[in-house]
């Protein structure tokens, strides 16, 4: 008996989510929008940072650590240091997709790259809930499963970002090629989440790439030897107000407001939401910049959390029999190592639920396990809704992680924890 799994969206949560399902014995469709994989991670880099570390460690004690295993392999720079972050390691954006795709197409998974799903067909179940029987393009293309998995994430779609952003800021996405991004769970009738900021919905991603060749020698040089640097800005240049509308909480310290931090990933990333390139080009060593990613990084930058959708603590959509969600989709979580774990957790249980086979729920003795439970438990209220969660700082890391003593850099005592809860390699277990 085997069962059948789609899943839609090919970032870290969506490609995370496949490679869990068809490890696990699923035949498995991987559905992407754009033409590559990894989504934002494509101009992504920093890894292992603070509490992502133990998060990291215990995915692949607990066999889902492929994606993991696979970014260290690119590693660019180790123990690279910013405010507030410490024991980091960059991967190299430049190699990380095609690893990616080595990956997927090694655990069997079909990937349909520029398809953009744009209706979903439901059936109503008064037992279990709604149940999705298909997802389609407006080309009529159909596919069919026994169980789909969400991983949309919560950014994407021109309207969206003119709405909630300062317009379409050309970004990684590319909606205006491929089409923005359509939840399969919106569009069958969950109630659509909105993460709230001051003076609006939805909030900026947290860094823009400036091309190295166009930096100064001096700064390029240390950059790429150290994988960071920080260089203090005049004051006239210091806005603490976009610290509080960014995404990446976990930089949302005055030290990204006063300085620029630069991280090296292939390209030299700006942690800022955005930099007005006229002003950039005022900060020695800067004076010929060129803001590579998003193309108009000088202004905006895309806008995220602005369609999640409520879930359980093994990932499944709430009021669905047969859906399940990962990474942004399932809540204001911030970053790679959080979407990856999302999704293998997602991924994994799909194919449970289609063999009628228990669904785990990670104990809170685990870091994924608390952090699923812990964000799920904050999005019902609005002042939950607001704030964002991740590992590597913020309040998550700081009041709960760290208090709990979940935080540890311990590889061996990771291994141990996970091993005396009897869930050593579970994700790697086939089903079937």
């Amino acid at each position: 008996m085997t069962t059948k799994v789609v899943v839609i969206g090919g970032g870290w949560a969506g490609c995370g989510a496949a490679v869990a399902a068809a490890k696990a014995g699923a035949e498995v469709t991987l559905i992407e929008r754009t033409d590559d994989l990894l989504g934002t991670g494509i101009s992504g880099g920093y890894m292992n940072n603070n509490g992502r570390f133990t998060a990291a460690e215990e995915a692949k004690a607990l066999g889902g650590g492929d994606l993991f295993e696979m970014s260290d392999s690119v590693t660019m720079h180790t123990d690279v240091e910013i405010p507030g972050h410490k024991h980091g390691t960059m991967y190299s954006a430049i190699e990380i997709v095609p690893k990616t795709r080595e990956v997927v197409e090694a655990a069997g998974v079909d990937v349909a790259f520029e398809t953009r799903i744009s209706k979903v067909e439901k059936v109503e179940d008064e037992s279990e809930g709604t149940r999705i029987l298909s997802v389609s393009t407006k080309e009529g293309e159909t596919f069919t499963g026994d169980v789909f998995v969400d991983c949309t994430g919560s950014s994407g779609g021109m309207p969206n970002c003119i709405k909630y952003g300062h317009g379409c800021c050309m970004c990684i996405l590319r909606c205006p090629t491929f089409g923005g991004r359509v939840s399969p769970a919106v569009e069958a009738g969950a109630k659509r989440l909105l993460r709230s900021r001051p003076g609006g919905f939805g909030t900026f991603s947290g860094a823009i790439e400036v091309h190295k060749d166009s930096i100064s020698p001096a700064i390029r040089q240390e950059l790429e030897k150290k994988g960071s640097v920080v260089i203090p800005l005049p004051k006239k240049f210091v806005d603490e107000t976009k610290l509080y509308i960014k995404s990446c909480v976990q930089y949302s310290l005055k030290e990204f407001a006063e300085n620029i931090v630069l991280i090296h990933n292939g390209f030299a990333k700006v942690v800022a939401p955005f930099f007005p390139i006229h002003r950039l080009r005022q900060v020695k060593g800067f004076e010929e910049a060129r803001i590579e990613e998003p193309l108009a990084g000088g202004r905006g930058n895309s806008v995220r959390y602005i369609s999640m959708v409520h879930r359980d603590n093994t990932m499944q959509v709430k009021g669905f029999a047969n859906l399940f969600c990962g990474g942004e989709t399932g809540g204001p979580i911030i970053g790679h190592t959080e979407a990856c774990v999302t999704g293998v957790l997602a991924g994994h249980n799909a194919v449970r639920y289609g063999l009628s086979k228990e669904l785990i729920e990670l104990p809170r003795s685990l870091a994924i396990g608390d952090f699923v439970a812990h964000v799920r438990e904050q999005m019902q209220t609005e002042e939950g809704l607001s704030r964002g969660y991740t590992f590597a700082g913020s309040t998550y890391f700081y009041d709960q992680m760290k208090p709990l003593g979940l935080y540890t850099t311990d590889k061996a005592a990771i291994r141990k924890r996970v091993e005396e809860l009897g869930f050593s390699g579970i994700f790697s277990q086939s089903l079937v």
